[in-house]
């Protein structure tokens, strides 16, 4: 996705509607939703190779050149002419507040030819690859047979697959290592309440029977975390000192999740990374990353 913020200053409202009339100040372009799992696991000092689908358009353009000037291989990004690239478009004031925002995007699922250049973009890759990240935004990139195919290429490796799940495609997600609902799409997901750790172990329980996968990690903002699974069952404390922007927030969580684990990290200890991490990010304005340094410095290393 390309993520498109219009800043400007609003002094009055508009004569023709009770609306405030934004006096345009300038453009900031960001590479959004997986493109931002990229730039999140690049910022904290991995290699990463992202494949997803885009128009053949200049927002196409626009991202790709994001992605080059981030560091982010942006090979693996296929065209697809029938589709407009995915592009949120925000109207903010320079005070950081929200007016309003437009989507631009086609959300039917890739034709198979589109899917087969997306899979085979996968395959050149997994050789030298640690973790597979799929971050499903309900855009068509995620069909159902390219998770299972992913999944099973994955597997004879001994690759962990962490997904980034939408409740709609809970069934696509079979066998992955580690799936990361928040607490609205977990609670969605198993029909079960989510207030306390006892409620989490329940609900993550439920839900990894349902999505048919290992382990689940349950992001709970002010609560924290909470990861339930036959390789680990902890909880943790949220971290952050004070919440400017959630924006981003769980592509900051996978993307500290999946290189810990590339690293050598139990999932544990991963988790437990991912959660600093999502401390950090949280305290500023808008789908943002962190570095190494300040994921140290943020436990006092």
């Amino acid at each position: 996705m390309l993520d498109h913020t219009v800043i400007g200053r609003v002094t009055r409202i508009s004569p023709e509607a009770p609306v405030p009339v934004v006096e345009h100040d300038r453009d900031v372009y960001h590479a959004g939703g997986a493109a931002n799992v990229a730039n999140n696991v690049h910022a904290l000092g991995g290699v990463v190779e992202l494949v997803g689908l885009v128009g053949r358009d200049g927002q196409a353009d626009m991202l790709r050149e994001e992605l080059r000037r981030s560091g982010v291989g942006g090979e693996g990004l296929v065209g697809d002419a029938s589709r407009p690239t995915t592009t949120k478009q925000r109207i903010v004031t320079t005070r950081n507040q929200h007016v309003a925002r437009v989507d631009y995007e086609s959300d039917h699922d890739a034709e198979p030819a589109i899917e087969a250049a997306m899979l085979a973009h996968v395959e050149a890759n997994l050789e030298s690859c640690g973790v597979v990240v799929i971050s499903d935004y309900l855009k068509g990139a995620v069909t159902r047979s390219i998770v299972a195919r992913i999944v099973g290429l994955a597997a004879s490796r001994q690759i962990p697959v962490l997904v980034d799940p939408k409740v709609p495609h809970l069934d696509y997600y079979g066998g992955a290592t580690v799936i990361t609902p928040n607490n609205l799409e977990a609670e969605t997901a198993t029909h079960l309440r989510i207030r306390t750790d006892e409620d989490a172990n329940r609900a993550g329980a439920v839900f990894a029977e349902r999505a048919r996968c290992r382990n689940v990690l349950i992001t709970r903002g002010e609560h924290g975390m909470s990861l339930v699974g036959p390789d680990a069952n902890v909880h943790f404390p949220a971290v952050a000192r004070e919440v400017a922007d959630v924006t981003g927030a769980g592509d900051t969580v996978i993307a500290a999740l999946a290189l810990s684990l590339a690293a050598g990290a139990t999932l544990a200890e991963a988790a437990q990374v991912a959660n600093l991490a999502a401390g950090v990010v949280v305290s500023r304005f808008g789908a943002a990353t962190v570095t190494p340094a300040e994921l140290l410095a943020s436990i006092g290393a």
